[in-house]
């Protein structure tokens, strides 16, 4: 039985993840940490990760983004590996949870979903088939209307992955209002829609001559993300330090 801290339990994805769990033969959680006291669980509740001092094997990260330095020193302190699935990190905090993870195991993917990961792996072989034979590359993401951030953090990741199997040649063209000029070859284009309650919907457009091929994923439900993490923390569950995302755990 894999133990785990819910770091951020109350919280919607936290809570999500606690009902997943809850009927999971294989894992469980012993402790919770979060601010809010609102929510009665089956496990002790802590309001700092110092507080808690259950034995686990992995914490679960779906807090703020203001709590990763803490949640670091807490995991390198205790050698605990951690799954961080909290988003609006920065680039400086991004090299604290690689630094980070020379101490102990540390995941970190811009998406926790299955499906999109899937995703990822397939797009560097269609991009080293199609880029060369002149197939223009769009991608085109869409959210609920409360998402601040654009484009998606996983809509530049699966650019990345593109790009990453293009030798990273190409560039990103985010809007084209303000140039009237003919679209060089490497180029992609990245657009962002934000309306209602849209989950998380991310379509990859390779238009060629005559024929376009099109790979899409859509999330219906953040429950997609939650059962990323759970895999994730099965997965990361007693390995050595490094610092892993989620190509590792889809293998």
């Amino acid at each position: 039985m894999i133990r785990i801290i819910m770091h951020g339990c109350n919280g919607h994805m936290g809570q999500v993840i606690t009902g997943l769990l809850a009927a999971d033969a294989d894992a469980q959680i012993v402790a919770g940490v979060d601010l809010s006291d609102h929510i009665q669980n089956t496990y002790p509740v802590y309001a700092s990760l110092e507080a808690c001092r259950e034995e686990a094997d992995v914490i679960i990260d779906f807090c703020s983004a203001k709590a990763i330095e803490s949640l670091l020193d807490y995991s390198v302190k205790r050698q605990i590996p951690v799954v961080i699935c909290t988003t609006g990190i920065s680039e400086e905090q991004m090299e604290k949870i690689r630094e980070a993870g020379r101490s102990v195991a540390v995941l970190k993917s811009a998406n926790m979903s299955l499906g999109v990961n899937m995703l990822l792996k397939l797009l560097k072989e269609a991009a080293q088939t199609l880029a060369p034979a002149g197939f223009d590359i769009e991608i085109v993401e869409k959210h609920h209307n409360q998402k601040v951030d654009a484009p998606s953090g996983t809509a530049l990741a699966l650019a990345d992955s593109i790009n990453e199997a293009l030798d990273n040649e190409y560039a990103y063209k985010y809007d084209r209002s303000n140039e009237r000029v003919k679209r060089p070859k490497k180029e992609i284009g990245i657009s962002a829609v934000r309306g209602g309650n849209i989950v998380g919907e991310h379509e990859v457009i390779f238009a060629g001559t005559d024929e376009v091929v099109e790979f899409k994923h859509t999330a219906y439900s953040k429950a997609v993300f939650a059962k990323g993490a759970i895999e994730a923390a099965k997965f990361l569950a007693g390995k050595p330090a490094g610092f892993y995302d989620m190509s590792d755990v889809i293998g």
